[in-house]
């Protein structure tokens, strides 16, 4: 009987990974690219971490209204979708494979409440379920930035982290080092995808991030330009910390927003709101084949 059993969670589980393996696929080519460059043992676990994130993002962003639900029921939503996430992480178990996939890697990887809770407090905040008049749009403070950021991305990088560092043994200050390079790298990242999305976000979602008034400006632009370049360069200057068979797809992520960046310097604001900046698929490929070299070469000096 407990063979049987066994054998039926571990075949539910991998169908709960291949589900998390169709959310990556289906939403970024990016970090799917980036995920296949991950040495096996931590492949799976950050893809079941981007699904579950994945998810909750689309469920705040525009899924639950466009199918109908009151403001009030997609408060319910997330809420229902927090507290399965908590249950799943202590039981092992969810019928829900998203959230089963995550409560997986979460129980391997020792991805605790300190971390999952910032990013649903962020979600909340989406839904302006701590503003005044939640209806009206949202415009995020200098504070207010920094909070969400912590949540939305910050705590992401800390969870892969965890991944990557679960069968090592680092000093506190290298600890302390990685630590800071995974939350700035989150940081960059987010940052670079408020700017990305200033269309989508002011027009169909009424939010502001980037602690502006009405309309973002040119020297706005590169003033966040400047901030998510050192937020690169200190992320850059701790990846030689990571274990070898992580290295390169963090290089090959963070080279990805580092072009992206690049083009967003080139991209009047008028022009931001008007489209989406992207990185064309032979630029992707490129940048993650210099990431493996160059990852091969620091390995082999």
């Amino acid at each position: 009987m407990s063979v049987a059993t066994d054998t039926s969670f571990t075949h539910f589980t991998r169908t709960a990974e291949r589900a998390a393996n169709q959310v990556i696929s289906a939403y970024s080519t990016s970090f799917g690219l980036a995920c296949r460059l991950l040495g096996s043992r931590h492949r799976q676990h950050v893809r079941n971490i981007y699904a579950l994130v994945r998810v909750a993002d689309e469920l705040v962003d525009g899924v639950t209204a466009e199918a109908g639900l009151s403001y009030q029921e997609q408060c319910n939503a997330l809420t229902h979708f927090i507290d399965e996430t908590h249950r799943a992480v202590q039981l092992g178990y969810s019928s829900d494979l998203i959230i089963h996939a995550f409560a997986q890697t979460a129980r391997t990887a020792r991805i605790d409440h300190s971390l999952i809770d910032p990013f649903f407090d962020s979600m909340r905040m989406d839904l302006g379920e701590h503003s005044a008049a939640p209806a009206a749009p949202l415009r995020f403070d200098a504070d207010a930035h920094e909070g969400y950021v912590h949540g939305s991305a910050e705590v992401v990088g800390l969870m892969c982290l965890r991944v990557f560092m679960r069968d090592e043994k680092m000093d506190d200050v290298d600890t302390t080092a990685l630590e800071y390079g995974a939350g700035r790298l989150g940081a960059a990242f987010q940052n670079i995808n408020f700017l990305r999305d200033l269309a989508d976000d002011t027009t169909r979602l009424g939010r502001s991030y980037l602690g502006t008034s009405d309309h973002l400006e040119d020297q706005d632009r590169m003033e966040w330009v400047g901030t998510i370049r050192a937020q690169l360069d200190d992320a850059n200057a701790v990846i030689p910390l990571l274990p070898p068979d992580a290295r390169a797809a963090v290089r090959s992520a963070s080279a990805l927003f580092q072009a992206l960046t690049d083009r967003i310097e080139q991209t009047t604001v008028d022009e931001l709101y008007r489209s989406r900046v992207r990185v064309p698929d032979a630029v992707k490929a490129g940048l993650a084949a210099r990431a493996v070299a160059s990852t091969w070469m620091e390995l082999h000096r």
